[in-house]
């Protein structure tokens, strides 16, 4: 089995795994098997909307039902929660939309949400207001990456199993560095 054929059989459902957990990384690989064919580019935005709208709100939960658990069981991360809830009070909406395009606070940016006082309702609106915009927007920015690649290779089709390859270790390679980098900061 290539590569094309996994992607074509298990794209979507990888896609929204990884936009559950994390996403950017997926999702800028997903655009780009969108602009190769292999993948529709509306249902790339549409299923990273949902994973990443979804990923949130469990991550939001979790503050909400679990934070004080959280907070005993990684107590570095108090600090980071103590400084988030300053701005949380006045700033809310914007962080909300914004939190998923902020580096290394995917998953802790809603958590520290769920354990303050912004309304459910109002966390689930904004939550999905960004998750159109971070969809729509990285979704995109991958595809136009694949249609900026080409202007560099003449015959992209010799290239493009290697490239493919060297995109998706990279895209490990990136995951567990930044899973490594928060595990070792919150410990």
């Amino acid at each position: 089995m290539n590569y094309a054929s996994l992607i074509e059989h298990y794209g979507y459902f990888a896609l929204f795994l990884g936009t559950l957990l994390e996403g950017e990384t997926v999702l800028v690989l997903a655009g780009f098997a969108a602009f190769q064919g292999y993948l529709a580019l509306h249902w790339v935005i549409l299923v990273a909307l949902v994973g990443g709208f979804m990923g949130d709100q469990i991550y939001f939960w979790v503050g909400r039902r679990h934070g004080p658990w959280v907070l005993s069981h990684f107590p570095g991360l108090v600090p980071v929660f103590e400084r988030a809830d300053l701005l949380i009070d006045r700033y809310h909406e914007i962080l909300i939309v914004g939190i998923r395009f902020l580096y290394g606070f995917r998953t802790v940016g809603p958590m520290a949400l769920g354990m303050s006082s912004v309304l459910a309702w109002r966390f689930l609106l904004f939550n999905l207001l960004g998750a159109v915009i971070w969809a729509a927007g990285i979704g995109s920015a991958g595809y136009l990456f694949g249609n900026a690649l080409t202007l560099f290779f003449n015959d992209f089709k010799k290239v493009e199993e290697g490239l493919l390859a060297f995109m998706l270790i990279l895209g490990f390679v990136v995951w567990a560095w930044r899973r490594y980098r928060f595990k070792r900061k919150f410990k």
